[in-house]
């Protein structure tokens, strides 16, 4: 009989910050949302960034396939973390799981976000201000990092946070 090896190894501070860098660097992720009409998984590419406290953000239009579908559920995935040279697999990314909450653009914190996105997406300019575009955040409830091979991690919301 064979012993199974598990994966996933404990968490610790390199990880934290292999994951918190992923993070904290990018500007695209692949947002995976679930079809309102047949449940089935939908992948697309977004912008993110991040707002004050950190938390991962994003701006969308309602008109987009994935506000629609977060609109009827919010459970949500962001995969992040941008392949280099050689074999994509390789290089680090890390899975969000949790739950985009959308903001009211009537919210007193539209403001400070708008002015947040703009840092880190300049181009969002000319639409951030359209009616139909709202801002997003994940409510995180945990993260899946792959920091290359035999580098799987299970990190918690707690570990995103600086110490």
């Amino acid at each position: 009989m064979t012993k199974k090896i598990d994966p996933i190894r404990p968490t610790d501070d390199e990880a934290r910050e292999m994951a918190r860098l992923l993070v904290a660097e990018a500007h695209y992720g692949a947002l995976a949302v679930l079809e309102p009409e047949t449940g089935m998984p939908l992948v697309s590419r977004i912008a993110v960034g991040t707002d004050a406290d950190d938390q991962v953000i994003s701006l969308a239009s309602d008109l987009s396939f994935h506000s629609k579908a977060l609109a009827a559920n919010d459970r949500a995935s962001i995969l992040i973390g941008e392949p280099g040279k050689g074999d994509p697999l390789a290089h680090p990314r890390v899975t969000l799981i949790g739950r985009m909450k959308r903001l009211d653009n009537a919210s007193p914190e539209r403001a400070g976000l708008r002015e947040t996105w703009l840092k880190q997406h300049p181009k969002a300019q000319l639409y951030v201000d359209f009616a139909d575009f709202h801002f997003y955040r994940l409510k995180l409830e945990r993260a899946h990092l792959n920091g290359g091979f035999g580098k799987a991690y299970v990190l918690k919301p707690n570990d995103f946070s600086q110490r």
